[in-house]
């Protein structure tokens, strides 16, 4: 099977992707999830005229002349509003929030004005009317202000619950199974034997995978028999997404494909011209999408964010991203790259002129983990891609999303 470009086995993977169902769950629980339906305003806010300071509702034509004394006539406290209406030469001492009484149009700050008894001496001062904040300022009912495919962070909960929403329609977080395989895999915690490595790259993958929205469960770590393989993806049951690493390659102990391929899996491709991640496998057992990540620590988290992240956002609704997102400037000369795109590790910083300078972590060896933290970003190396020199243009991929 021949290798494939980066662009046609992300549409591979991509092709016929409907997203998830959607779900109705409570505001409170809403943070991370991604809306299914856009949210129009059900409110206006605020509701009312209120003001911003503490100070005394006053109306402004009795300000013409300062300094002058006007009779309190009340009290206005957010919660709590005054009933009344003012007259001429009358104030309402007022709070910050407190709706603004009917026939007041300014705020009077507290600094500018003397209290004495019932009655309140305004000294001086220009009427400023942004004390007031009036109905409707932020937004009104019937505004569309959050879009299906937003992600609900902080601020779009405060947001969302401000417009009227104790409920929210979301998409179902896909449900992702993560395998790992390998004789020589050990849990974390333990003490390696001779021959033995600890299994860290799941643990990436399922925190990247948990980023993009995904439900994520841990399959265990699978032996290089058949009947180990078939009991760990028996696991899974009907998950939406199902990540294997290791075993995806054409050795002898590569068993990965061979055991799904018996139990129904459709292989569309195991091959990919890009590094690290060659041996990258897809495929799909009924409405199960499978993912044969390299073993390699590199390799396994740099596919993950190529196609996972992808995969999950589609799943979700979310509008689809560039694969490349930005241009920078190396700090350092770049040979001509091979046939094969290159996902370089890299580090950004800003520029002088606004454009980022990337540089190469230390080693681009896809079995070492520590120049993979050190790194925020992948510089990315078209196959064929001539030279560049110091401070030439090249795309990037933030590694964070």
């Amino acid at each position: 099977m021949p290798l494939l470009s980066v662009a046609e086995a992300l549409r591979r993977i991509l092709a016929a992707v409907e997203p998830m169902p959607a779900e109705l769950i409570g505001i409170e629980a809403a943070h991370g999830r991604i809306l299914a339906t856009g949210l129009i305003a059900r409110l206006t806010q605020p509701p009312f005229d209120a003001s911003a300071m503490d100070g005394y509702a006053v109306r402004s034509a009795d300000l013409a002349d300062l300094p002058t004394t006007l009779a309190v006539i009340g009290e206005a406290a957010a919660g709590h509003p005054f009933g009344g209406s003012l007259g001429p030469g009358q104030a309402v001492r007022i709070f910050t929030g407190a709706p603004v009484p009917a026939g007041s149009d300014a705020i009077v700050i507290q600094e500018q004005a003397e209290r004495d008894g019932g009655t309140v001496r305004i000294r001086n001062g220009d009427v400023d009317r942004s004390h007031i904040r009036h109905r409707g300022l932020d937004f009104s009912a019937g505004t569309p202000l959050l879009d299906a495919g937003r992600r609900l962070g902080p601020r779009e909960m405060a947001l969302a619950a401000a417009m009227g929403y104790g409920e929210v329609s979301v998409r179902r977080r896909p449900r992702l199974a993560v395998l790992s395989t390998g004789d020589e895999l050990v849990a974390p915690g333990t003490t390696p034997g001779v021959g033995q490595i600890v299994s860290s790259n799941h643990l990436g993958v399922a925190a990247m995978a948990e980023a993009a929205g995904a439900a994520v469960e841990f399959l265990g770590i699978a032996r290089d028999l058949p009947d180990s393989l078939a009991a760990h993806f028996a696991k899974a049951g009907e998950v939406d997404v199902l990540l294997t690493i290791g075993g995806a390659s054409v050795g002898d102990h590569d068993l990965v494909a061979p055991v799904l391929k018996a139990q129904g899996m459709v292989l569309s491709f195991w091959k990919i011209a890009m590094r690290p991640g060659k041996p990258l496998m897809f495929g799909a057992l009924g409405r199960t999408r499978i993912l044969g990540l390299p073993g390699n620590p590199v390799s396994a988290l740099v596919c993950t964010r190529l196609f996972v992240v992808p995969l999950l956002r589609a799943l979700l609704g979310v509008p689809p991203q560039e694969a490349v997102e930005a241009n920078a400037r190396t700090t350092v000369p770049l040979e001509a790259n091979g046939p094969r795109e290159h996902y370089m590790r890299a580090i950004q910083q800003p520029g002088p002129d606004g454009v980022a300078l990337v540089t190469p972590v230390r080693s681009q060896d896809s079995s070492l983990l520590s120049p993979l933290a050190e790194a925020d970003c992948l510089l990315v190396r078209p196959a064929a891609a001539p030279a560049v020199p110091i401070s030439g243009l090249v795309p990037i991929l933030p590694l964070d999303f």
